[in-house]
């Protein structure tokens, strides 16, 4: 199917966060690029070849996605923040396993010969992330298995998919475990947003002397990888050898307390303070243990957290600062204030040529 050396690519999930920046990486590599969601990104241009909005829990649309495809990166998922998560466990089960299941048959019917799924941290057991000192998390911890959620068991079932369509079919698959990917163009309000983005939109609308709301202690904590490390990590996977389970992630852990005092210092704002509240929180403490994805892809990630915050935050701090409503408007001069700006600035010069020294007209921000 593939033209020349380069295999016809299929994004799933070429809507979400990850999914538009690993359609930019591919195109850039000159990849042949179809991507598929319900929707389209909502913050950006889809640079795809083909973007095509289907539901992927059906297994007819499925088949048509997969079309005339060679390689597959699949990352199509009904998910969100702890908020989302916890309160929607059935559907999130529903819907995920119904997506993982036929996208992978489809892919298997139409002939593709690579397939990567994209699994989550979450797949870990609940009972070694209690400690917020967490021992950071070998891909073997996975078993015996003890997700937290329901988002967890249907990554680990599909994974468990994955390694049994390359045992029986023959379909090289590749598993990747995404460990909580950040970074701008994503979703930061609404209730599916991770923390960095939440905490990103909560420091951008607060204003100085104010407060942002962090859920529970903030002593929880969490390792952060940035987007631009997670798709070059996604791409050197699917051009392994390697057909286990991959742990990628930064293994720079921080309490979510730090990670809000770092986006409060970028935001320039002083006095802000960090208000604790009940909320779901997730485990209590969860970091990658890298040293599997060092060996096989010879690599790592290489953003640091303050580096990749500070793009994260100037774009959500434009997207909070854009649905401000506009500032009232100045009320309008008096007689004695156009006489004194007169002698300030003199005569206006109308559009026609002619002068007029009967009023001023002050240019503002909307004007060219």
């Amino acid at each position: 199917m593939s033209s020349g050396s380069s295999p016809r690519v299929l994004v799933t999930g070429a809507g979400g966060f990850i999914g538009h920046h690993l359609v930019t990486s591919l195109k850039q590599r000159g990849h042949w690029v179809r991507g598929v969601d319900k929707r389209p990104p909502e913050y950006t241009a889809m640079n795809a070849d083909e973007f095509e909005v289907r539901d992927l829990r059906r297994f007819d649309e499925c088949l048509l996605a997969t079309r005339g495809i060679d390689h597959v990166y699949a990352l199509a998922a009904d998910m969100g923040g702890m908020g989302f998560i916890s309160a929607n466990h059935g559907t999130i089960l529903r819907n995920n396993s119904l997506i993982n299941i036929h996208t992978i048959e489809a892919a298997r019917m139409n002939g593709v010969s690579r397939y990567l799924f994209s699994s989550s941290a979450c797949v870990y057991p609940d009972h070694l992330q209690n400690d917020a000192n967490v021992t950071p998390l070998r891909e073997s911890d996975a078993y015996p298995a003890n997700p937290q959620d329901a988002y967890g068991w249907e990554k680990l079932i599909a994974e468990r998919v994955c390694l049994e369509y390359r045992a029986e079919f023959g379909l090289e698959t590749r598993i990747v475990r995404f460990h909580n990917i950040y970074g701008p163009y994503g979703t930061y309000e609404g209730g599916r947003e991770k923390v960095p983005a939440a905490l990103c939109r909560k420091v951008a609308e607060a204003e100085p002397g104010g407060d942002v709301e962090i859920w529970g202690d903030g002593e929880q904590t969490r390792s952060f990888c940035y987007v631009d490390d997670c798709v070059e990590g996604i791409y050197r996977l699917m051009q392994s050898d390697h057909r286990e389970p991959l742990n990628l992630g930064s293994e720079d852990m921080v309490t979510v307390n730090e990670l809000a005092g770092m986006i409060v210092e970028l935001s320039g704002k002083e006095g802000i303070a960090l208000r604790h509240v009940d909320g779901p929180q997730g485990v209590r403490g969860r970091n990658s243990d890298n040293r599997q994805l060092r060996e096989v892809l010879g690599w790592e990630p290489s953003v640091t957290l303050r580096e990749g915050l500070e793009p994260t935050y100037r774009w959500i701090e434009k997207q909070v600062a854009a649905r401000r409503p506009p500032s009232p408007a100045p009320a309008p001069r008096r007689i004695d204030d156009q006489v004194a700006a007169r002698a300030r600035f003199g005569p206006v010069i109308r559009p026609n040529g002619s002068a007029s020294g009967s009023a001023v007209i002050l240019k503002t921000d909307t004007e060219p």
